[in-house]
């Protein structure tokens, strides 16, 4: 596939180091050179200097040619016309970053795909979405959800109390044959266990089940479920916005906000939470809002530095569910580290979200795992393809990709070797990032 990716940062960067893994035709624009300079040598890729909204220099890109064409510079109003000028010059699909809702709405949508942009993605919508989530699932790092929860990744970090601590995954399997671990997060690696790895403290383990089992897998990691009611939300971003729009009216909510105007806006805008202006690093405002008394914490400034830092603080005064949106990528082992709770990066979920419209049809969920060189994708198997022929344990399936459950017929389950897929499953299937080509010849 030929792809045309405008815009050389955090997101694009990322993206096109995803892509190149699988082995695509990747052109990257962006008008600051030195920057082209330094991802051309990490990547390979073909890079050019010139701008998102420029018809000579687009052509010369070979846009023409194009089977995506993903505009991610920070500015909306470029990717939308580099979009517009892409389709135009003969791009097949064109996909653009906005920072703004309304382009979601689906009567607008309709109204810019005629124009010539085939996808918008939102990243603080997503971001919002991950916030809802980690709140709503109190216990893990990191929750996926497949066809409506039929199968359930869930990303967990064991501390040294847990009954699964020293065990091998033999040991575990035998409790529960529905219970599975698919990757290991330990300290700066992932990998993909087996049957004789043992679970250690402090790794982040994550599990495939199916929901009736979700508590055994809190049970077996040592996790106490708790009633998250009362949350305070340090920064009224639009992150923070269209989270506490999700969260709707059940939950006790507070905004520290320090600038003045956005919190007089804010407030006005909504009415399920009290926005307080102040400075969120002041530790006696913090104590004078109840910190000790907060059942999640969210961290969503500007600042990852502030985000991290206030986590921290936040777990030393006893809140149990901290949550950090960190933007500096290179942030991310480091605030794993902290032990501060679960990690939002919204340019990381972008490229996820992106990411699908580059292996096709097939594959209905796509995800990078946070802080981990891993991807997890879910397979709707349409045809007779390799994956088809053989049980699991005949496939000579590579050590860094592990097929985790099967949905067929409504009802999930974990695979196990003995397992065959057939025609119309979904497949949830984990890989580390540096096998993704391998993938193709197994569900092609």
């Amino acid at each position: 596939m030929k792809i045309v990716i405008v815009g050389a940062g955090e997101v694009g960067t990322h993206l096109a180091r995803m892509l190149s893994k699988a082995n695509h035709d990747i052109v990257l624009i962006d008008e600051d050179q030195e920057k082209l300079q330094r991802i051309s040598n990490q990547i390979d890729l073909l890079c050019i200097t010139g701008y998102s909204n420029s018809f000579r220099d687009l052509q010369d890109a070979g846009v023409s040619k194009a089977d995506l064409f993903i505009a991610v510079t920070p500015f909306e109003d470029r990717n939308m016309v580099s979009c517009i000028i892409a389709k135009d010059l003969g791009a097949k699909r064109t996909v653009a970053r906005v920072n703004n809702g309304e382009f979601i709405n689906e009567k607008n949508r309709d109204r810019i795909t005629h124009f010539g942009v085939d996808e918008v993605i939102y990243p603080e919508n997503l971001a919002a979405r991950e916030i809802v989530n980690s709140i709503k699932q109190v216990g893990t790092r990191e929750m996926i959800e497949f066809s409506g929860g039929k199968l359930i990744l869930m990303g967990i970090k064991i501390r040294k109390n847990a009954p699964c601590v020293n065990k091998t995954l033999e040991e575990i399997s035998g409790i529960n044959k529905e219970i599975r671990a698919v990757a290991i997060n330990r300290g700066t690696k992932v990998f993909i266990p087996h049957g004789k790895d043992v679970i250690l403290n402090e790794d982040i383990v994550f599990f495939i089940t199916t929901k009736s089992n979700q508590s055994l897998i809190y049970e077996i990691s040592g996790k106490e479920i708790f009633e998250v009611k009362n949350i305070m939300i340090l920064g009224a971003s639009r992150i923070a916005q269209k989270a506490v729009e999700k969260l709707g009216d059940q939950y006790n909510i507070k905004i520290i906000e320090t600038d003045r105007d956005r919190s007089i806006k804010v407030a006005g805008r909504l009415g399920n939470a009290l926005v307080i202006n102040g400075d969120g690093r002041n530790l006696d405002l913090l104590k004078e809002e109840s910190l000790d008394k907060m059942d999640a914490f969210v961290a969503v400034t500007g600042n990852s530095e502030t985000n991290i830092l206030s986590c921290h603080l936040a777990k030393s005064f006893g809140v149990k569910r901290t949550i950090a949106e960190i933007e500096n990528i290179d942030f991310l082992t480091m605030a794993e580290g902290m032990g501060i709770g679960s990690i939002i990066n919204k340019k990381l979920l972008a490229a996820s979200y992106i990411y699908k419209y580059t292996v096709g049809t097939s594959v209905a969920h796509v995800k990078c795992l946070t802080a981990s060189d891993a991807e997890v994708f879910e397979f709707k198997i349409k045809t007779e393809s390799r994956i088809t022929q053989k049980p699991i344990y005949e496939l000579s399936i590579p050590e860094d990709i592990i097929i985790g459950g099967i949905i067929r017929n409504n009802s999930g389950f974990v695979a196990t070797g003995d397992t065959q897929i057939k025609v119309g499953d979904l497949v949830v299937v984990l890989t580390l990032s540096s096998s993704i080509n391998k993938l193709e010849k197994f569900f092609k």
